[in-house]
């Protein structure tokens, strides 16, 4: 296979034409346009995804629904300096490292507002 396509890349340039500036662009542009297209691709994505999730993790609050990269749901009941302690259960409280954290399902503030909703929902149906 390599044997079909080394003369072709190691072709002269036709006789005549001379290497000049324009020769040397053309022969980069392929390159340029590979690291383009990995940049915005590739590189560029992931540290937008980075940054946002250093931002999540930046924000999590006693009170948050967490979920963590092992799939496990919680409650964040304290949060420390690298760590977090999530409420799995009744009496079950794990330790986790804040990189641990996948996503917020909710906030606290998010489920106070709903909280409050619903309270006021429920008092109105039962006065009619």
């Amino acid at each position: 296979m390599y044997t079909f396509f080394l003369p072709l890349l190691m072709a002269a340039p036709p006789e005549g034409a001379e290497a000049g500036p324009g020769s040397l662009i053309t022969s980069f542009l392929p390159f340029i346009a590979v690291i383009l297209i990995f940049y915005f691709l590739i590189i560029r994505p992931q540290s937008k995804k980075r940054k946002e999730t250093e931002k999540m993790l930046g924000a999590l609050k006693k009170g948050d629904k967490i979920v963590t990269i092992g799939g496990i749901y919680g409650t964040i009941q304290a949060v420390r300096e690298t760590t977090v302690v999530v409420r799995v259960d009744d009496n079950v409280k794990l330790e986790f490292t804040r990189s641990a954290i996948s996503s917020v399902i909710s906030s606290a503030r998010e489920d106070r507002s709903y909280d409050s909703d619903r309270d006021k929902s429920d008092t109105s149906e039962s006065g009619e």
